[in-house]
């Protein structure tokens, strides 16, 4: 099949396209195309129908809120779908984490409206996974340059100045770039399992040192009285969630100045993809006082945000990143993606891991000066990334030997 023979067309809502086609392409190797089962390696939570549906009905990612759907359908000359792209129209660069306004801010300075943009990512939502979601075909990479050609003319057909594709995989950034897309790179701290039997087997991997401040944080954490829960699946009731929507509002409020997700999200989600999310909830005396919300894909947890009412020392360490760890040991998970940033992360054993973006800058001008800056951008981050390895809490020579 050549790339002529497939229709591009934009859909501007999730729900426009059965979950069961975009699950097809989004999840290929489930049975019953469907995303409700975990167990096979494509499995990723964030582009499924259920997530992005929740998004866009929650009014979460809407055209109100800078978030325009305009997701791209790839079609077959019999009309069936060979692969889709969750794509939005922005006018702002915020909920991204792969921060261009220094960008927008050159562009416009020089005469240029940067905004609105194309941004084909999981709204609000850092983590790794495919962004050109292609039913399993001979021809998949000819599907793909297809998505990516549609993408060139969207841009130009929305007077967009740019098109933006983060948090991709490695394969898709190559392909990109091989499309004319500029590539970028930054990194996260992911954890590995090593095929620890049980949290104590990981902290034998450690140093002394370390394992000695792991242990002390983890008994302060609890100290008062505290107790912690994992909830998931029929757990997920309302209560809960409000819950942990208060936690949610309480520290986006002080962190993000807006929080980007509404009430009704949570509801959402827990009624389509329950058993995908696992909340970590910390009780005192009975009540919940903080949480943290992950979701499970088939061999990944994603940590994602975490809010707390009550502060407690290393509450936030036990909830986010300990807790994480032990339910990745449990379930015999490969990692856990703890979100963005975060070089504090280091010492509880997430390492240093590269993540990728790639840019099509629609201004010539502006595309050789971002390509400019992309050179030595990407040249800063690998040493960075190797600077930062030196820091491993891990016992010197068994990751080479594990390698």
């Amino acid at each position: 099949m050549s790339k002529s023979s497939l229709k591009i067309r934009v859909v501007p809502a999730i729900t426009e396209i059965a979950a069961q086609d975009w699950n097809a392409c989004a999840c290929p190797e489930i049975p019953r195309l469907s995303c409700s089962n975990i167990g096979t390696t494509s499995y990723n939570p964030f582009v499924s129908h259920e997530f992005l549906a929740a998004c866009e009905l929650s009014q979460s990612a809407t055209a109100r809120t800078g978030w325009q759907p305009q997701h791209l359908i790839a079609e077959r000359d019999d009309g069936s779908i060979a692969g889709v792209v969750p794509c939005y129209l922005k006018s702002h660069s915020r909920g991204e984490y792969v921060f261009d306004r220094g960008w927008a801010e050159a562009y416009e300075n020089a005469g240029g409206n940067y905004y609105p943009k194309l941004q084909v990512s999981v709204p609000f939502t850092p983590a790794t996974g495919p962004r050109f979601l292609v039913k399993p075909a001979p021809e998949e990479d000819d599907i793909r340059a297809a998505l990516l050609a549609g993408l060139r003319e969207l841009c130009s057909l929305r007077k967009a100045s740019s098109v933006h594709v983060t948090f991709m995989q490695k394969d898709e950034a190559e392909l990109a770039e091989a499309n004319g897309f500029l590539l970028r790179t930054d990194q996260q701290f992911h954890w590995e399992n090593g095929g620890h039997a049980n949290f104590e087997d990981f902290l034998g991997s450690l140093n002394s040192r370390k394992r000695k401040v792991i242990h002390r944080e983890r008994r302060e954490a609890v100290a008062k009285g505290i107790d912690i829960v994992w909830l998931t699946g029929s757990d997920l009731t309302e209560s809960v969630w409000d819950a942990f929507f208060r936690f949610y509002m309480d520290t986006g409020s002080r962190k993000w100045g807006r929080p980007y997700l509404t009430r009704e999200f949570y509801s959402l989600i827990g009624q389509s993809m329950a058993d995908k999310v696992l909340l970590v909830m910390a009780r005192r005396n009975g009540k919940y006082i903080a949480g943290a919300i992950n979701f499970i894909g088939s061999d990944t947890l994603f940590g994602r945000h975490w809010g707390a009412v009550e502060h407690h020392p290393f509450l936030h360490f036990e909830v986010c990143y300990y807790q994480a760890i032990e339910y990745a040991i449990t379930h015999k998970l490969a990692r856990v993606e703890a979100g963005a940033q975060g070089e504090h992360k280091i010492a509880r054993g997430y390492l240093p891991t590269i993540t990728r973006s790639a840019h099509y800058i629609a201004d010539p001008g502006f595309r050789r000066a971002v390509a400019d800056y992309l050179k030595r951008e990407r040249a800063y981050v690998e040493a960075a990334g190797e600077e930062l390895s030196e820091l491993s809490p891990y016992r010197k020579g068994l990751l080479e030997q594990d390698a």
